[in-house]
């Protein structure tokens, strides 16, 4: 079975980089977002509608070009959670997290008994279709699978320090846009209280040896976030940033058609 150099990396202390995948899940993606030095490619379940045959063919593509296929799961169930494990992703984002025991919860989908409760398929996608020991596969499979809760309601932030002590999460991702909805200050993110809610986030993982993660748009969003401690960032979403692009090459050529 393949390692997940994602997290190892991340647990040894140093920063990854990746992108979501959420409109365009092509054949070509994985190596699109290699090329642009993308480390993970993490596909939208919970907001995009993708199924998990788009999952596991992006999940095969990424195979060759050392990308790790991950998958943010439409809610924390376990026929969720397990089938993405089982269809090849090499981790897992969990959205709204509320409470320690659901983060207990979520973590007990990705492990095998006696230690969780995922279901034994053996010989397939999430082992390379490979043979040999089960006991090694279960350990390779427990070592290598990345759990990231997302921290995006008032909730969560109010028990992070109980949801970050919860031994098998690895990452606290942070859901900014969600959080102040849920906070009351829709993408008011210099509020007195979105500002309050990040500095508990960052102690509670600092506190518990958790790494702190979210999405970056632009560079001042990541300088800002890097400085707080955050090192784990996806880049933008595919529609937002082929959007982007775009228009950046139309607006020249709109000034010069509205030119006399």
């Amino acid at each position: 079975m393949r390692s997940n150099p994602v997290k190892s990396k991340l647990l040894a202390g140093q920063p990854v980089f990746g992108t979501f995948g959420w409109e365009f899940l092509v054949p070509g993606l994985p190596q699109i977002v290699h090329a642009a030095g993308a480390e993970f490619l993490l596909m939208d379940m919970e907001h995009a509608g993708t199924g998990y045959e788009a999952i596991k063919a992006q999940c095969e593509m990424a195979r060759g070009v050392g990308v790790v296929p991950m998958a943010r799961v439409p809610a924390n169930q376990y026929h969720y959670i397990s089938r993405a494990l089982d269809v090849g992703c090499m981790g897992v984002m969990a959205p709204m997290v509320g409470s320690a025991e659901e983060a207990q919860f979520i973590v007990s989908c990705t492990r095998y008994p006696p230690q969780g409760r995922r279901g034994a398929a053996f010989g397939f996608a999430h082992d390379d279709y490979q043979g040999g020991s089960v006991a090694d596969k279960i350990s390779m499979a427990h070592e290598r699978t990345l759990v990231m809760c997302l921290i995006e309601t008032e909730q969560g932030i109010r028990n992070i320090d109980a949801i970050a002590a919860v031994p098998g999460v690895d990452v606290l991702w942070l859901g900014h846009f969600d959080l102040t909805n849920f906070l009351g200050i829709p993408a008011q993110f210099d509020h007195p209280r979105y500002v309050e809610a990040i500095d508990r986030l960052v102690a509670a993982a600092n506190k518990h040896g958790k790494v702190l993660a979210c999405m970056t748009a632009d560079e001042q969003w990541s300088r800002a976030y890097w400085a707080k401690g955050f090192r784990m960032f996806a880049v933008g979403v595919d529609a937002m940033l082929l959007q982007g692009a775009i228009r950046q090459g139309i607006q020249p050529l709109q000034e010069l058609a509205a030119r006399p």
